[in-house]
């Protein structure tokens, strides 16, 4: 079997052993989606424009 086939074939193995895994993240992040967002309904939370976010990065970053 050529190496690209072989990589291709562990690639896909291992991403079959992480599905459940995967799935439980996935459900934790939609949990965690779903809980932020109706805080930011209900206003107990404040959102900040794309350009903060930016700000604050490069500030971090330094």
């Amino acid at each position: 079997m050529p190496q690209e086939e072989r990589e291709r074939l562990v690639d896909e193995l291992l991403a079959s052993l992480n599905e459940p895994a995967a799935r439980e993240l996935d459900d934790a992040w939609a949990a965690e989606i779903e809980r932020r967002l109706a805080a930011f309904d209900r206003g107990e939370v404040q959102s900040l424009s794309a350009d903060e976010v930016f700000a604050k990065a490069r500030v971090l970053a330094r």
